[in-house]
């Protein structure tokens, strides 16, 4: 099992960046598929990016709309994910979670459904 601890968020303008934090503890981190998804207000929640335990080779998946703008990466020594966000927009308003699955099944690797653990998420506030 592992324990998620998002950070990083708060209230910024357009054009900003962001670095989001995703901190685990538990066992075994390394071999986690690490996903970030938000929920925007009154909207599902939907995938932003994931990154792959050892099993997979450490790859990152993006949501199409967004990779130009996100980045995630993985300290499996400090038991940490990021997600870089620049150029912030209004529309990146939303509550961020971090959440692990130690199985790897690429072809739902966008889908929340697949991840058994999640933090709490971190509030991320976009102003124009």
């Amino acid at each position: 099992q592992v324990q998620l601890v998002e950070s990083g968020g708060g209230l910024v303008q357009a054009g900003d960046s962001l670095r989001l934090s995703c901190a685990a503890s538990g066992r075994s981190f390394s071999t986690y598929t690490v996903g970030w998804f938000r929920q925007p207000p009154g909207k599902e929640r939907e995938f932003v990016a994931a990154v792959t335990g050892s099993r997979g080779g450490y790859r990152s998946y993006y949501a199409d709309s967004l990779k130009d703008r996100f980045t995630v990466s993985r300290d499996n020594a400090k038991n940490t994910v990021v997600l870089q966000i620049n150029t912030l927009k209004p529309e990146d308003t939303a509550v961020y979670y971090c959440a692990a699955d130690q199985r790897l099944i690429l072809s739902s690797i966008r889908n929340p459904v697949q991840y058994d653990y999640w933090g709490q998420g971190t509030q991320v506030t976009v102003s124009s």
